[in-house]
């Protein structure tokens, strides 16, 4: 092994990163064996089966290393020469997908190509941080100014809205978490705390009736006017800020979230929400998360053992391929496998953190910071949607859930910022 790292052709690889993606691809190709495998079948059957999983994930598997090649072949400037043709390419393929898409499941973000279904919104996600990446490391652009804000909001914000258009409301959020880059780069941290603020509105709007929040609001704001009178007297602006904001709350809560729960979100997310919040009845619209609990829960502290687990076998938990694997990890080694699953994703967290502060070219610092966000926000969204902490909303977890499109999708993200590590010496513009 030693010999291979030496050579030219491998030169300045990371290769714990390359492991750690090993790692977890294999991890994710026994769980999907683990969760298609009935007692008496071999894995020879796995693999010849028609509509086999395992097999197809197999394949996906190998189409993922050679693309993980490629990317280590081609120099770090292509990357950067490419990023803007490819963010086009990948708006393009979006839009042709509200045309020509096909409904999988209610989302209408799939374009089947013979027996091959591809998911574009997966891979706009690369496309959409290396156009960013790109614009932020630009020379000329000033990100302390509003213009260059705007724009880079613009680069991430266009291909959400489109997946929004295509009901995949999951997805869409993973373009928002780019927003933590731009503050690494220098976006203001009261943005951040707008934000939070915002979530707490929602969640208030949600949980408290109107009329009582109303009178919140009113109260609140009431009470910093008479304690900051006079500051007011010596500036109107405060009070006009003042109001400007207790409307803003009022009508965000009385109007928007209303308006945004009954026509843009679809039923189901709905009530996926509803139910993390306590709002339904777990059995009836949080069955997924209710038989994804008992399977984890029924794997105790060491799992029952690796292809014995009944909730498993006997096809309790619906999508147990794809959102809801982490369940079959958790039954079949219980609370220890589920740590150290845990482990390996934080340490390739860690990895990619290092890797984007050893960086000298802006470029790959903030494609790498890109890498980890996108990350950290499946790993954490998936399993908390997993043990009933975060709503339902079809976010993949890296690497292991079934599925060509995000396979590849992580793969390319992973081997890019390989590449683009081990050309650390040369500036990128």
């Amino acid at each position: 092994m030693n010999d291979i790292k030496d050579t030219t052709l491998t030169k300045g690889f990371d290769w714990l990163m390359i492991y750690l993606y090993m790692a977890l691809v294999i991890i994710g190709l026994l769980s999907i064996y683990a969760v298609e495998h009935r007692e008496g079948e071999t894995i020879w059957y796995a693999l010849t089966h028609s509509g086999s999983s395992f097999a197809m994930q197999l394949k996906w598997a190998g189409v993922s290393a050679v693309l993980a090649v490629i990317a280590l072949l081609l120099d770090s400037k292509f990357y950067t020469a490419m990023a803007n043709l490819l963010y086009v390419f990948g708006l393009l393929l979006l839009l042709l997908v509200l045309g020509m898409g096909t409904d999988v499941k209610g989302s209408h973000s799939w374009l089947v190509l013979g027996s091959i279904r591809f998911q574009p919104a997966e891979f706009t996600k690369l496309c959409t941080l290396l156009a960013l990446a790109k614009y932020l490391s630009d020379t000329e652009v000033d990100f302390s100014k509003l213009r260059s804000r705007v724009i880079a909001s613009a680069i991430v914000l266009a291909p959400a809205v489109i997946t929004v258009l295509q009901n995949e409301t999951g997805l869409a959020l993973v373009y928002c978490c780019l927003f933590l880059v731009m503050y690494r780069e220098g976006l203001p941290g009261v943005l951040l705390v707008i934000a939070f603020s915002l979530l707490v509105l929602v969640l208030s709007a949600l949980l408290v009736d109107k009329n009582i929040l109303f009178i919140i609001f009113t109260v609140i704001a009431g009470l910093v006017i008479w304690f900051t009178r006079r500051e007011i007297k010596r500036n109107r602006a405060r009070l006009a800020l003042i109001i400007l904001i207790w409307g803003f709350c009022a009508l965000f809560v009385m109007f928007v979230v209303p308006y945004t729960f009954k026509h843009i979100l679809q039923p189901y997310q709905v009530s996926r929400i509803n139910v993390i919040l306590g709002k339904e009845a777990s059995r009836v619209a949080g069955y997924n998360v209710l038989q994804s609990k008992i399977a984890i829960g029924s794997g105790g502290l060491t799992g029952k053992g690796y292809l014995k687990g009944t909730q498993t076998r006997f096809d309790f938990v619906p999508e147990q391929r794809t959102d809801f694997i982490f369940c079959t990890i958790g039954e079949d080694f219980g609370f220890t496998g589920s740590i150290i699953l845990l482990l390996i994703y934080l340490g390739l967290l860690l990895r990619i953190v290092q890797i984007a502060e050893r960086q000298r070219s802006a470029f790959s610092r903030i494609y790498a910071y890109g890498v980890a966000c996108i990350v950290f926000f499946h790993v954490a969204i998936n399993i908390g949607m997993t043990v009933g902490l975060a709503p339902v909303i079809g976010i993949t977890l890296p690497l292991i859930s079934y599925g060509g499109s995000s396979l590849l999708t992580f793969t390319l993200l992973i081997f890019i910022l390989v590449r683009l590590d081990a050309d650390r010496q040369v500036v990128l513009r």
